[in-house]
C-alpha cells in the first residue's frame, strides 16, 4: 500500500481548494428548501466554482453526469442531481469535490429540509459526531484502524449502523488514494498514520441495517431497507498534533 505524504507547500494548495469546498456547501446549504429540485443545487455549485476559478472533481469522473452527489432520504451516496423534488422533512446528502490549482479537497453535509422528524435529527447528529471522532483518531502515529474503530463505536452505541461497502480514502493530486478508510473496524490495526498524510474521511450511517444496494441508474446507492441515511465528511491532514481539518473556509 503506497500512502502519500505532502510537502507543506501541497497542504498549502489543498488548503485553497479546501475552502472553495466548504464555501459551496455553505451556500448550497442555505439554499435548501422545499419545493427545490436536487439540480437547482447543481447549477448552485457551477456558479460558486466559477466565481472560483475551480472545477468539480465529480463531473465526468468514471462518467458521473454531474458536478456534485444529491442523496436523498434513503439514498446513502452518489445521487445523481435532477428532477426530484425536496420536500418537507426530507434530508439531503450534499457531497462537493474541487480540483483547484491540481489539488483536491472533499467533503459533505446532510440537512433537512425544512422541520424533519427528532429521528431525523438525532440521525444527522450522530453522523457528525462520528466524523469528528474519526477526525479526533487520526494523529500521528496512530493507526488506520483508531479512526475506523473511533466511528464505529460512536454509530453503534446510539444504535444506528455504518455502512460497510463504502469507505474514506486518500487524498491529494487524486480524489481517491491510498488510503481506504473503512468505517468499522478495530483499533491498533492498519497502517501507521504519519504526518502529511491527507484523508478525506466520511462515515455513512444508516438508521436501520447497513446493507446497500446500487439503483437502476447504476450510481445512486440506496438503504436496502428502505431506512434514512446521512453522511458527513471532511478532507484533513494528519500533523504532529491535532488534525488539520482543510475543508473549512
Amino acid at each position: 500500500m503506497a500512502i502519500r505524504v505532502k510537502s507543506d507547500d501541497d497542504i498549502a494548495a489543498m488548503r485553497k481548494a479546501g475552502r472553495i469546498v466548504a464555501r459551496v456547501l455553505r451556500r448550497l446549504a442555505t439554499e435548501v428548501r422545499p419545493g427545490m429540485r436536487t439540480v437547482e443545487l447543481d447549477r448552485i455549485c457551477v456558479e460558486e466554482l466559477s466565481k472560483c476559478g475551480a472545477r468539480s472533481s465529480f463531473k465526468g469522473y468514471r462518467g458521473f453526469p454531474a458536478h456534485i452527489c444529491t442523496s436523498v432520504n434513503d439514498e446513502v451516496v452518489h445521487g445523481i442531481p435532477g428532477e426530484k423534488m425536496l420536500c418537507e422533512g426530507d434530508v439531503v446528502s450534499i457531497d462537493v469535490g474541487v480540483i483547484y490549482d491540481g489539488f483536491q479537497g472533499d467533503a459533505a453535509i446532510t440537512v433537512g429540509v425544512g422541520e424533519i422528524s427528532v429521528e431525523a435529527r438525532r440521525l444527522l447528529d450522530v453522523t457528525e459526531g462520528a466524523l469528528q471522532a474519526g477526525i479526533a483518531a487520526a494523529k500521528d502515529n496512530a493507526h488506520l484502524g483508531d479512526i475506523s474503530a473511533a466511528i464505529q463505536r460512536h454509530v453503534e452505541a446510539e444504535g444506528f449502523s455504518v455502512v460497510r461497502e463504502y469507505t474514506g480514502h486518500g487524498i491529494g493530486r487524486e480524489m481517491h488514494e491510498e488510503p481506504q478508510i473503512p468505517n468499522f473496524g478495530m483499533s491498533g490495526h492498519g497502517p501507521r498514520l504519519r504526518k502529511g498524510m491527507t484523508l478525506a474521511i466520511e462515515p455513512m450511517v444508516n438508521s436501520g441495517v447497513w446493507n446497500t444496494r446500487v439503483g437502476d441508474d447504476h450510481w445512486t446507492v440506496v438503504t436496502i431497507d428502505g431506512g434514512l441515511s446521512a453522511h458527513f465528511e471532511h478532507t484533513i491532514a494528519v500533523t504532529n498534533g491535532e488534525p488539520e481539518i482543510l475543508t473549512v473556509v
